[in-house]
Parts: C-alpha cells; structure tokens; sequence
C-alpha cells in the first residue's frame, strides 16, 4: 500500500481527509475531517470482491472472524452484529457510515483510546479484501529466490501477522538472519511520520 492510496485513491481506505468533510471526529482529543468515501478498498479494481460486498453480504459470523484476526479487535462481535443490524435499513456504501457503526458498537469509555476507534475495523477489511497476507507469502519465496549469494533480503511488516509470516519464512530458508528482534521506529522518527509507528523491519541474507 501507499500514501498514495491511502489519501488520494477514493476507494475507501481512510476514514480522516484533509478538507471536505462530512463531519467533525473528535473521538482523539481534537477535531479530524472525516471522509465520505465508497467502501472499496481494493488496490488493483481487478480485485472481485470489495468492503462493501463483505459488509452487506457476508454472514454476521464471516464478519466477526475477519475483524477478530485480522484486525485484533476486541469488539468483533458487537460491530458484527451492528452491521448486520444497519444492513436491514439499508445498504452500508461509504468510510462515513461504516464510522458511525462502529462508534454505536464500542462502548464509550473505550472510544478515546491511543489508536482510533476504526482503525482495526479499516485494517481487518482492507487485508481481507487484497488477501494480503497470502499475497506476502506467495512474495517472500519469489524474493528470495531473487537474490544472489551474499544479498539481502529486507521487509517492513505493519502488522503482528505479517511479521510473524516474515519472520517464520526467513527461519525455514537456507538464511542469515540479520536482525534478531525487528527494528522499530524511534520516537522521533514516529514523531515525523506517524504512519511508522507499527513499522517492524527484519532483514536477512541469502548464504
């Protein structure tokens, strides 16, 4: 994924903007445009399936699965059961609604936390619609296959499972790992780019 994407594409991958808002959030403190952006969140439009069509037609259960492990979220099943009562009024079709339904779902004393109250609902959905994490192991394989003896492999994870897939492939290969534990971003780097903040890199060299 890129900034690119996340600011500039349309398809529904934030739920923040700049300017033109639809509405004031002020679940973190301060005030944040929201957008009002269609449920997509594909990164090729080749992609079949979309956020929309999970939303409105997959099973409350399929739903809470996906937001429970790929987005870690505590609350799966009430936003589960949430969207599945919003969907019987009418169809779930942008970045706006789906914000609202999750800040109905989670209880209130849990709605001023250091991450925003969407961000593992938009996570969840986002890996689930590019099949991300079969899409990094079918790369890895390739990527070292790639290397000359003596060249390195590096990989940036944003996410726990990612970076257990990483890691699990890099001690099953005939590799030199080069970073024991990941690195991670300093506080001034995050201070600078916030987007690093769950950044964990490791690296590896081909024997």
């Amino acid at each position: 994924m890129s900034s690119w994407q996340l600011e500039e594409s349309g398809r529904g991958f934030s739920y923040r903007a700049s300017g033109g808002s639809e509405g004031k959030d002020e679940t973190k403190g301060f005030i944040a445009l929201r957008k009002k952006e269609p449920l997509d969140m594909r990164y090729s439009i080749l992609t079949p399936l979309t956020a929309e069509k999970i939303l409105n037609y997959w099973s409350v259960a399929e739903i809470e699965k996906v937001l429970r492990e790929y987005g870690e979220e505590r609350f799966s099943s009430r936003i589960a059961q949430r969207i599945l009562e919003e969907r019987k009024i009418r169809p779930i079709s942008n970045t706006f609604q789906l914000v609202e339904i999750i800040r109905q779902a989670v209880p209130p004393k849990f709605q001023h936390q250091k991450i925003h109250l969407a961000t593992r609902t938009f996570q969840a959905l986002r890996i689930q619609v590019n099949d991300e994490l079969n899409n990094l192991k079918n790369a890895l394989p390739q990527a070292a296959e790639a290397l000359s003896k003596g060249g390195r492999l590096a990989v940036i994870s944003f996410h726990s499972l990612e970076d257990r897939i990483v890691k699990n492939f890099f001690k099953s290969q005939e590799l030199k790992i080069l970073t024991k534990k990941p690195i991670t971003p300093g506080f001034k780097e995050i201070k600078i780019n916030s987007r690093a903040r769950s950044a964990k890199l490791r690296a590896a060299e081909k024997i």
